[in-house]
């Protein structure tokens, strides 16, 4: 079992978010990353600034992981994609 800790700026950009994807974001950290060995959603990341991220709809949360710790670093919203995003 992880102990889970949300930085300041993971908090703030959280309560900019629409109430109802607030309760499912928060579901999914405490649901998947308590036990990561059963998370399905969790991407271990390589050569980036965070260890990993978790996807929940169109948001991705990115965290740390240190020795039992998980510490939610910040979440961001992915844009939707089309022909002229490229």
């Amino acid at each position: 079992m992880n102990v889970i800790n949300w930085r300041t700026k993971a908090l703030k950009q959280l309560r900019k978010i629409p109430a109802a994807e607030n309760r499912m974001i928060r579901r999914k950290v405490t649901d998947e990353l308590t036990n990561l060995s059963a998370a399905r959603n969790v991407k271990a990341l390589t050569n980036h600034t965070y260890d990993y991220r978790l996807r929940v709809g169109r948001y991705r949360v990115f965290f740390n992981l240190h020795k039992g710790e998980v510490s939610v670093v910040t979440i961001q919203e992915v844009k939707k994609r089309d022909e002229r995003s490229y």
